[in-house]
């Protein structure tokens, strides 16, 4: 568990089921990230069982974002190798703009870099997701490359 000054970072559980559902397989959600596919529950289920393997094994680990004992969101760390990781985060809509997300990055980025010792993380962001742009920017976070003819933008990294 990572705590921040509002928030806790806390691993997935079995009670996290309907939550997890509930964001993955709303599409306004889609948007925001590559996957565009509703999870059946049995996915869903398992994806929670295997939550607890190692990082180093299971190549990615998502942490839920709690403010007072109360999910709203996810952080994860994927495409994880001995030095680099994706980072991803959403944070529910009535809870978007308060400074939760930054928080929660900047717990994941400290853990990522002094815990699990990586060197670099990265994220994929569309060119159209300006808040998420701003989010990642404001963590130090820089422009590694611009893709022009697909739908990912930015890549950004912090070193």
């Amino acid at each position: 568990m990572l705590k921040g000054e509002n928030i806790v970072l806390r691993p997935l559980q079995n009670s996290d089921f309907d939550f997890l559902k509930r964001i993955e397989n709303n599409t306004d959600n889609w948007q925001f990230g590559s996957e565009r596919k509703e999870y059946s529950d049995k996915e869903l289920s398992a994806y929670i069982t295997n939550s607890t393997t190692d990082i180093k094994v299971a190549k990615q680990y998502r942490f839920v974002i709690d403010l007072d004992s109360v999910p709203i969101g996810f952080i994860d760390l994927f495409d994880y190798t001995a030095n680099s990781a994706g980072v991803g985060v959403i944070i529910t809509e009535n809870y978007r703009n308060k400074g939760f997300a930054k928080q929660a990055l900047r717990l994941l980025m400290d853990y990522a870099f002094t815990t699990i010792n990586l060197f670099k993380l990265h994220c994929n962001i569309a060119k159209d997701n300006l808040a998420s742009i701003k989010l990642f920017t404001s963590c130090d976070f820089e422009l590694e490359k611009e893709e022009k003819e697909v739908q990912y933008f930015v890549k950004l990294v912090k070193k």
